[in-house]
């Protein structure tokens, strides 16, 4: 599954929400909506790398109809970044109801500031996962993945290496390659590269000094939830 593990959605209307998601005009509001929408549809992609199978039912003319079967779609474990991913989660949940989930509550140190090779320092207060399974398809979801930082401590902080999942997908709104290159060299290192995949609907240029995605889309928790 390493070959092509970042997965760009290039549909148009995840395009078209993206869009209005990087418009500083966009109120409060309107962005929750747009990150729960971009959620719905990053699930439907997912489901596409997710095992199937050939079943046969019987319509109400009673004639058997050839038709599939997500195998996987009952055995998910979102795991929610917050604060922002909450309303992409919720988008995420509609297409996965009935997925386990877990919280890790991170912050990036920002009085800190980005040290060299892009690394912030990370603040873990709190995790609370399912048990995870081998049969379970892992969905790390944070909408702002920039530096890389944060999902790779929480990549750390989950111990997936200790019950290995069937698969580990990592969905984001806007990445950047230095957020990709060093996530993957993370997974790599573990050994969980092979099964696992990014998901984005950007892949920005730029990070600025302060360690934001450019153009990007601002604060994503910010923005969300009102603060100013």
């Amino acid at each position: 599954m390493s070959e092509n593990f970042v997965i760009v959605l290039d549909h148009p209307l995840a395009q078209a929400i993206l869009t209005t998601l990087r418009d500083k005009n966009t109120d409060q509001i309107t962005f929750r909506k747009g990150l729960v929408k971009l959620g719905r549809i990053m699930g439907i992609e997912i489901t596409k790398y997710m095992d199937k199978e050939k079943i046969y039912v019987e319509t109400p003319l009673g004639v058997k109809a050839e038709g599939i079967k997500i195998v996987d779609m009952d055995n998910v474990v979102i795991v929610t970044i917050l604060r922002a991913a909450m309303p992409f989660v919720e988008g995420l949940i509609k297409i996965f109801p009935m997925a386990r989930q877990g919280v890790v509550s991170a912050r990036r140190v920002e009085e800190i500031g980005m040290q060299k090779d892009y690394v912030f320092p990370i603040d873990i207060f709190y995790v609370k996962l399912p048990k995870i399974k081998q049969n379970d398809t892992v969905i790390i979801a944070d909408p702002m993945i920039a530096t890389g930082s944060t999902m790779i401590n929480v990549i750390r902080n989950i111990s997936l290496e200790t019950i290995l999942p069937k698969r580990i997908f990592i969905a984001g709104v806007i990445s950047t390659n230095i957020a990709i290159n060093r996530i993957k060299a993370e997974l790599a290192a573990k050994g969980l590269l092979s099964r696992s995949k990014l998901f984005t609907v950007s892949i920005d240029p730029e990070i600025n000094d302060k360690g934001y995605i450019v153009p990007g889309l601002g604060d994503a928790g910010d923005r969300a939830f009102g603060h100013e």
